[in-house]
C-alpha cells in the first residue's frame, strides 16, 4: 500500500514539473501601418508608381491596365471639364491603383505636373471623374549665422539650406558686393522662410526676409521694403533706408575672380610686351553669362584681332561700358538693355590667354579704373516710407546682430 502511495506521487511531480516547464507561445499581430497618400489607403489597394517615358499619353498608359469595357476615348470625355489629358509631360511622376483582387483592376490614377498639384481621375463608379488637388503647404522661418569658413553655397549646403538661395542673396548684394572678395572669418547672418508640403516635405526658400555680410571690414545689411502695395514690388535697403539697388553692378560676372587689373604698365600674357591694360578681367568659364553693369543702348557689337567679340554700351551722357573676348554676342546695335541682361558669352576670342572677359569703362569720353570710382547710387527713402522702414526693420537688425554677435 506503502509503495502504491509513493508511486503516485512520484507521477504526480513528474506532471506537474512538465506543466511548469511547458512553454506557452502567445503570436501579437501587429496592425498594418496606415499609408494614406493623396486621400487614398494605399493598404486597400495594389500600388504602382512611374513616371511618364517618352512617347507616353495618358490613353497609353491607361490603356495598359485593366478598365473592363470602359474606351479611353469615352474616359478624356468625361474628365475633360477638370483634367486636360493632353498637359502629361515626359518625366512627371504618376501613381495607379488597382484592385486587390484576381482581376487587379484600375480603380485610381493619379498625376503630378509638380510638387503642389495632383489630378486624381476616379474609375470606380461607371463614369469616371476627375479632380484637381493643391497639397498643403506651411512655413517656417530660419535663422542661421556666423563666420564663413567656405563660400557662400558651400556654407548654405551645409545649413542644409537649397542653393538657389545664393543666387538670390547675389542679387540683392551685387550692387554692394563682391562676393568672391569675402574671405574666411568674414561674419553673416540670414533670416529667411522655407516652404514645406503637407508640413513634412521640403520645397525651397519662399522668401529671404533680412541678412547681412561682413564686407571689407564694413557690415552691409539688407531688408527688403514694399514702397506701394499696389505695384507689390519689393526693393532691398541698409540700415538706413538707403537702397542697395546702385547705378552700376559691382561686376558683369556673377562668381567671377579677377585676373589683371587697370595699370598703365602690363606685360601683355599673348603679345609679351609691356603695354598699358585699361580694363579689369575677370575669368570665368567658357560660355558664363555676361551682364551690362547698368541700363543703357549698346552702342556698338563687333570684332577686331584685339578685342574678339565685343559689345558697347552706352548708359547716358557720362558714362559707357565694354566688354570683350565674348565667345558669342548676344544684343544687336541700338538694342537697348537693362541692367543686368545677359549681352554676351564668355570666351576667349581675340588677344586671350583664356575664357575671360575684359571689363571696361568710360567717364565723359575717358577710359577710367571702374573698379576706384564712386560711382553714383539710387535713391533713399524718406518721410513716411522711411518711417515705416524703419519700424519694420528695427526688430529684424536686432535679430541679425545677434547671429554675428555684431
Amino acid at each position: 500500500m506503502k509503495k502504491a502511495f509513493v508511486i503516485i506521487i512520484v507521477l504526480f511531480s513528474i506532471v506537474s514539473c512538465n506543466k511548469t516547464e511547458e512553454k506557452v507561445e502567445i503570436k501579437i499581430s501587429k496592425p498594418k501601418t496606415k499609408k494614406v497618400e493623396f486621400g487614398f489607403n494605399y493598404n486597400d489597394f495594389n500600388v504602382v508608381h512611374d513616371t511618364v517615358k517618352k512617347g507616353d499619353s495618358f490613353g497609353s498608359i491607361i490603356q495598359g491596365q485593366n478598365i473592363g469595357k470602359k474606351q479611353v476615348y469615352t474616359i478624356v470625355e468625361q474628365v475633360k471639364d477638370s483634367f486636360n489629358v493632353r498637359t502629361i509631360r515626359y518625366n512627371k511622376p504618376y501613381t495607379i491603383l488597382r484592385s486587390k483582387n484576381k482581376t487587379n483592376k484600375l480603380q485610381v490614377f493619379i498625376y503630378q505636373p509638380d510638387a503642389l498639384t495632383y489630378y486624381v481621375v476616379d474609375f470606380r463608379d461607371s463614369v469616371a471623374t476627375a479632380y484637381k488637388k493643391v497639397k498643403p503647404v506651411t512655413f517656417k522661418r530660419k535663422i542661421i549665422g556666423g563666420v564663413l569658413k567656405s563660400s557662400l553655397s558651400e556654407t548654405l549646403g551645409n545649413n542644409s539650406v537649397e542653393a538657389a538661395l545664393a543666387s538670390r542673396i547675389t542679387k540683392v548684394f551685387s550692387w554692394s558686393i563682391d562676393f568672391f572678395k569675402l574671405k574666411k572669418g568674414d561674419r553673416y547672418g540670414l533670416i529667411f522662410t522655407e516652404r514645406f508640403i503637407n508640413g513634412k516635405t521640403y520645397d525651397g526658400v519662399e522668401d529671404l526676409q533680412a541678412a547681412f555680410f561682413e564686407y571689407k571690414g564694413k557690415i552691409v545689411y539688407a531688408f527688403p521694403f514694399e514702397k506701394d502695395s499696389l505695384s507689390g514690388k519689393i526693393e532691398y535697403y541698409d540700415d538706413e533706408g538707403k537702397t542697395l539697388k546702385n547705378f552700376f553692378l559691382k561686376t558683369p560676372i556673377k562668381f567671377s575672380r579677377i585676373t589683371s587689373r587697370f595699370t598703365m604698365n602690363r606685360f601683355h600674357p599673348v603679345q609679351h610686351r609691356w603695354k598699358a591694360h585699361k580694363g579689369t578681367d575677370y575669368a570665368a568659364p567658357r560660355g558664363t553669362p555676361i551682364s551690362t553693369t547698368a541700363s543703357g543702348v549698346v552702342e556698338q557689337t563687333g570684332y577686331t584681332a584685339g578685342n574678339g567679340n565685343f559689345v558697347k554700351v552706352k548708359h547716358n551722357g557720362t558714362y559707357s561700358t565694354q566688354y570683350l573676348h565674348m565667345s558669342k554676342i548676344l544684343v544687336r546695335r541700338g538694342q537697348r538693355v537693362t541692367q543686368g541682361q545677359t549681352i554676351g558669352l564668355v570666351g576667349s576670342t581675340g588677344l586671350a590667354s583664356g575664357p575671360h572677359v575684359c571689363y571696361r569703362f568710360w567717364k565723359n569720353g575717358i577710359q577710367v579704373d571702374a573698379l576706384r570710382l564712386n560711382l553714383p547710387t539710387g535713391e533713399s527713402l524718406t518721410g513716411n516710407d522711411k518711417t515705416r522702414f524703419l519700424n519694420q526693420m528695427e526688430p529684424l537688425k536686432r535679430e541679425l546682430d545677434s547671429i554675428g554677435n555684431l
